[in-house]
C-alpha cells in the first residue's frame, strides 16, 4: 500500500484550509493580541499613578494615602484582567467557525445557562456591584469606624462581596455588601469601645 497518495491528500487538504482560513485566523489573532497590548499599556499602574499622586488640588493629595492608592491599583488590575478575558473570548467565538463550528447551538446554550446562572447568583452579583460602589466611592476605608446593617464596630476589610466589621471584644461581624443601606461613618479612626 502506497502512503504518499495519504501523505499529499492530507497535506493538500491542510494547505487549502490555511490558504482559505489561516489568514483569517492570524488576524484575528493579532487584533485580540493588539487590543490586549493597548489595554495594558492605557490601563497600566505605571501610566495611572503619577496621575494620580500628582493631582492639581493639595487637599485632594492628603485623601489619596495609601490605601486609597492599592484600592485604584486593585481595580485597574481587576479591570486590565476583566478585559483580557473578554477579547480573548470574542477572538475565540470569532475564530471558531474558521473550523466548522456552528456558533448558533452554543450561544443559544450559553445564553441559557447565562439566565440559569444569573437567577442562582442573583444575591451574590448584588454583592458585587454594591461592593465595587463601596470600593470606587471610597464610603469607608479600612480602619474606619462606622455603623452598617444595624453594626457598629471597625472596618477590618473591604471586599467585593463583604464587608468585615470588628465588634465590641472583639466580636467579628460579616456582613454582605448587599445589606449595607444606610452607612453612619464616625469622624475619625478611632477604636471600638
Amino acid at each position: 500500500m502506497d502512503f504518499s497518495y495519504i501523505f499529499f491528500d492530507v497535506y493538500n487538504a491542510f494547505a487549502g484550509w490555511i490558504a482559505g482560513h489561516g489568514a483569517r485566523v492570524l488576524l484575528v489573532i493579532v487584533i485580540a493580541a493588539a487590543a490586549n497590548g493597548l489595554i495594558r499599556a492605557v490601563l497600566s499602574r505605571k501610566r495611572l499613578m503619577p496621575v494620580i499622586d500628582n493631582i492639581p488640588r493639595p487637599k485632594y493629595k492628603n485623601i489619596i494615602g495609601e490605601y486609597q492608592r492599592n484600592r485604584i491599583a486593585t481595580v485597574v488590575k481587576a479591570l486590565n484582567n476583566t478585559l483580557a478575558a473578554a477579547v480573548w473570548a470574542i477572538a475565540v467565538i470569532t475564530v471558531l467557525p474558521e473550523f466548522g463550528v456552528n456558533l448558533a447551538p452554543i450561544l443559544a446554550g450559553l445564553g441559557l445557562a447565562g439566565l440559569a446562572v444569573g437567577m442562582a447568583a442573583k444575591d451574590m452579583l448584588t454583592d458585587f456591584i454594591a461592593g465595587f460602589f463601596i470600593i470606587i466611592e471610597g464610603e469607608y476605608s479600612i480602619g474606619d469606624k462606622v455603623k452598617i446593617a444595624g453594626t457598629t464596630g471597625k472596618v477590618m476589610e473591604v471586599s467585593l462581596r463583604r464587608t468585615i466589621l470588628e465588634g465590641k471584644g472583639g466580636s467579628i461581624h460579616i456582613i454582605p455588601n448587599r445589606e449595607i443601606k444606610l452607612i453612619k461613618r464616625f469622624a475619625g479612626r478611632k477604636q471600638v469601645e
